[in-house]
């Protein structure tokens, strides 16, 4: 009998004993079922700028874990080893988990490092209990729900950082698929309320000018205020690229705050990243990790998007 799975946007459908595309998702009895549950094999402690979240609690820690696999097949993977693993690691209960992040004044936890939209099942419960010990929880995903995960997500998880990996093109013919769900999940994430920022790693010749102005609309539109542009540097199945430019960045982020996207940041760069005040020019802090009094502008009392105490 075929079994459906729900989790990602591929919705792949599986005959008996055959796992869909991530591999971690099985066809065991007529129902997709996770038999890598609670493996996990990265985890860490880790600055939550790191994740990167620069509007979300700031300077402060969080419990990282990552499980092995991934639903998209991008080329220039920068996790490829977990990503595509095979699944084993050291079982960790959801309640232990939590408890681990509240004994030790740990205060979020974040589902990271690989795709954990394919691994949701543990990530959901995971943050439940952290929920109980007043633990928020982050995700740092590729954003392809199906809505019925999204859902989940939504009222599990109190702030995220999504990929947007390109355009469209870009999608299918180096990351397998999946610009319009990644789309409508940033769009729906925003609208709901719950932080979010969104990363886009930039490759120098394949990311134009043009390709990030209409990214950077699309974020516009979609209430996002933070953007992290990043450098490639090669790895994976790219390797023969070189690195990005700090020079591209720099344009990148330029054409971002053009775009009017509040808050641009440049990521794996040597660029200065200050947070400046949209409303009246000025540099509020001159760069993550540090909180911002009151949330607000100090200079012009404009309140500035995020959640700046724990």
């Amino acid at each position: 009998m075929k079994a459906t799975c729900d989790f990602c946007f591929r919705r792949c459908s599986a005959e008996e004993g055959e796992a869909g595309r991530c591999g971690r998702r099985i066809n065991r009895c007529g129902r997709m079922t996770s038999p890598f549950y609670g493996m996990i094999p990265a985890i860490a402690i880790d600055p939550v700028e790191k994740k990167p979240l620069y509007h979300f609690l700031p300077g402060t820690k969080t419990l990282s874990f990552g499980a092995s696999g991934c639903n998209l097949t991008c080329l220039f993977c920068q996790n490829w080893q977990l990503s595509q693993g095979n699944g084993k690691g050291e079982r960790i209960d959801p309640g232990d988990a939590a408890a681990y992040a509240s004994i030790n004044g740990i205060p979020s936890i974040s589902f990271t490092y690989s795709e954990p939209i394919i691994w949701q099942d543990w990530a959901f419960e995971t943050a439940s209990y952290a929920r109980d010990e007043g633990i928020r929880t982050i995700m740092v995903s590729n954003g392809t729900f199906t809505p019925e995960s999204l859902a989940q997500a939504l009222d599990m998880i109190d702030a995220f950082n999504i990929d947007l990996k390109g355009d469209s093109g870009f999608y299918s013919s180096i990351c397998g698929g999946g610009f319009s769900s990644v789309i409508e999940s940033i769009s729906q994430i925003a609208a709901y309320g719950r932080h979010i920022e969104v990363t886009t790693m930039a490759i120098e010749g394949i990311h134009t000018d043009c390709m990030m102005h209409s990214l950077a609309r699309i974020l516009r539109e979609a209430g996002v205020q933070v953007w992290h542009i990043t450098r490639f540097f090669p790895h994976y199945k790219m390797n023969n690229r070189e690195p990005t430019s700090e020079r591209c960045i720099a344009r990148f982020i330029d054409i971002a705050k053009e775009e009017g996207i509040p808050y641009a940041y440049p990521g794996n760069s040597l660029l200065s990243s200050p947070t400046i005040c949209p409303s009246c020019g000025h540099t509020i802090r001159k760069g993550p990790g540090s909180t911002i009094d009151g949330g607000c502008c100090p200079f012009c009392g404009t309140p500035v998007y995020g959640l700046w105490t724990p």
